[in-house]
């Protein structure tokens, strides 16, 4: 090959050169204005007295309910659980529910006022799964919360770590 068809190979293979490009037309591109409103969820974990905790979503007012693992470990293997009916109003304190174990039997209270929006119907077939993900797969139900200011109320994970640590 002789010096001018490496030196056109080389012009031809260098950006910006139109020699090898094959031309490409761009596809139109539909243009989402960019919101810059920030929207911010804010995810808060709180626990009663009673060993429930309550995950709450304030962009979607859902809390999510559950026992602690520390109410699980002291109720033993669960064989049963009654959950509350979809459509329930409860008020916080009002009793919700209740797991059966081996070991012994205990109510489940709301730890905030509102509507029951979801019951996890896995625990009917699969009670044990409060043993193995109390707080994850194994929650109870799902509220749309009425009255946010009533998690103030509740403890903070560091309270409630304190709180079960003063039960023993």
């Amino acid at each position: 090959m002789s010096h001018t068809m490496f030196s056109a190979l080389r012009q031809a293979s260098r950006p910006g050169s139109s020699a090898l490009r094959a031309t490409r037309r761009a596809a139109p591109v539909a243009r989402v204005p960019r919101s810059t409103t920030f929207v911010r969820t804010l995810i808060t974990k709180k626990y009663t007295e009673d060993h429930e905790a309550v995950v709450y979503d304030d962009q979607t007012q859902i809390g999510t309910i559950s026992i602690t693992n520390y109410a699980q470990s002291s109720l033993g293997d669960v064989v049963y659980v009654e959950l509350p009916q979809e459509g329930t109003e409860v008020d916080q304190g009002d009793q919700i529910g209740a797991v059966e174990s081996v070991k012994a039997a205990s109510d489940i209270y709301a730890p905030v006022s509102g509507t029951v929006e979801e019951v996890n119907a896995t625990l009917n077939d699969q009670p044990g799964l409060l043993n193995k993900s109390p707080e994850e797969k194994g929650w109870l139900c799902k509220m749309k919360v009425r009255d946010p200011s009533e998690l103030d109320k509740l403890m903070t994970e560091e309270q409630y770590k304190k709180h079960c640590e003063s039960d023993h």
